[in-house]
């Protein structure tokens, strides 16, 4: 395989680059490069700037940008370089594709439209409480009444749908075959009466997931995506571009940056932290993995315009298994070099509500966060023991 970029390809990224300098406003890179948040209103003001050539995922007649797979990777590359890489909910990356390529026509030019240009929110509804990684035991249930799906149950570790317009939700229509035929895809309004959120606090002291419950929702039957009890096929085409999109190379290169920047202002007697041969050869160990794994990346993408439409190469799942591994060391190799001045942390609304400052100054603020929220990453997307299931009857033949 040669990994050489061609001198077109070295074209576009130049392209980009220029695009990305003299379009995204200054302050979004500033905060994710000193690892803030970013607020919901200045994550729909960034996307839109992002999906002015088209969404640069999705095909030209949907609203995209008509990009190759290598040119979608050249982009992410230089967004997550500058930085700018963040998520407007999950409408651009998995239930647009989904709407896309199983959806029918009233629902393509309704609702991708809308995500294009970020204006709806969307969450997703999969994981239960006793369906996670067994997410084809769920229970949540869809019964036909007329013209409606009548949804009750209950959606667990839901992100963000505390800003979310809509829910792309997995529910069970059909309780009496095999539990994998009886389940569909709806596409549910918040706003819709019945439907109500609970926020879980995390060990990392956000509040990014939620619990999401269903009294009695009356759902329109053509927010049904594609056709009744066909929703397994379609959440696992969608899975496995969750798992290529939460392959983590650009999280885990930022984190390294910043534990980097963080030895460099440490010192050791006369000696900082950066310029010691031990903390030098760790990290070395840490940019070889990720190098490695990048490059594996790489050889997916190219693969990717020899799938069939509306299948997904298995090999999604070794991205996502071998990702989170080093977006975990990424974590840890940070929250090392920030030590004992991460554990005083505290949330902004901490801060805001607080009389006494943080301990340790802005620049390790987000280390320990960083690392508690990482432990998740084997976990979310499919577990990583999932995964080696899929790849061991998927690519090995086992």
């Amino acid at each position: 395989m040669d990994l050489a970029f061609t001198e077109e390809e070295r074209g576009f990224r130049a392209e980009v680059r220029r695009f990305l300098r003299e379009n995204m406003l200054p302050e979004i890179p500033r905060k994710l490069a000193e690892g803030r948040q970013l607020s919901k209103d200045e994550k729909a003001t960034g996307a839109r700037i992002l999906n002015r050539k088209g969404v640069p995922t999705w095909p030209k007649e949907y609203g995209g940008a008509g990009w190759t797979p290598l040119q979608q990777y050249i982009f992410a590359e230089e967004v997550r370089a500058l930085p700018a890489r963040f998520k407007f909910g999950y409408g651009e990356s998995l239930v647009g594709p989904v709407i896309y390529t199983f959806g029918n026509e009233a629902q393509k030019k309704y609702y991708l439209p809308r995500i294009a240009d970020a204006k709806d929110w969307w969450c997703q509804g999969f994981s239960e409480p006793g369906a996670g990684s067994d997410l084809a035991s769920l229970r949540t249930r869809a019964v036909r009444d007329g013209s409606h799906y009548v949804v009750n149950g209950q959606k667990i570790w839901t992100t963000w749908a505390q800003y979310a317009d809509w829910i792309f939700c997995l529910v069970r229509t059909d309780p009496d075959v095999k539990k994998q035929q009886g389940i569909s895809f709806l596409l549910i309004d918040m706003t819709t009466p019945g439907v109500s959120v609970r926020p879980i606090q995390l060990i990392d002291g956000g509040h990014e997931v939620n619990e999401v419950f269903f009294d009695n929702v009356r759902v329109p039957v053509e927010n049904l995506v594609g056709e009744e009890n066909k929703g397994w096929d379609y959440a696992k085409f969608l899975l496995g571009n969750e798992r290529f999109a939460d392959a983590g190379v650009a999280i885990s290169e930022e984190r390294i940056r910043h534990a980097k920047r963080l030895a460099a202002q440490c010192y050791l007697g006369d000696e900082r932290l950066i310029d010691q041969a031990a903390f030098r050869e760790r990290v070395a160990a840490v940019e070889v993995q990720l190098k490695a794994f990048e490059l594996t990346q790489l050889r997916v993408v190219t693969n990717a315009s020899k799938q069939q439409k509306g299948s997904q190469d298995p090999a999604s799942s070794i991205l996502k298994l071998r990702g989170s591994e080093i977006e975990q060391m990424a974590a840890e190799l940070l929250m090392d070099v920030a030590g004992p001045l991460a554990l005083p942390y505290l949330s902004e609304e901490e801060l805001e509500s607080g009389n006494e400052p943080p301990i340790g100054p802005d620049r390790v603020a987000s280390a320990a966060p960083t690392y508690f929220g990482s432990r998740a990453a084997s976990i979310y997307s499919g577990s990583n023991e999932i995964q080696k299931n899929i790849i061991a009857k998927a690519i090995l033949g086992l």
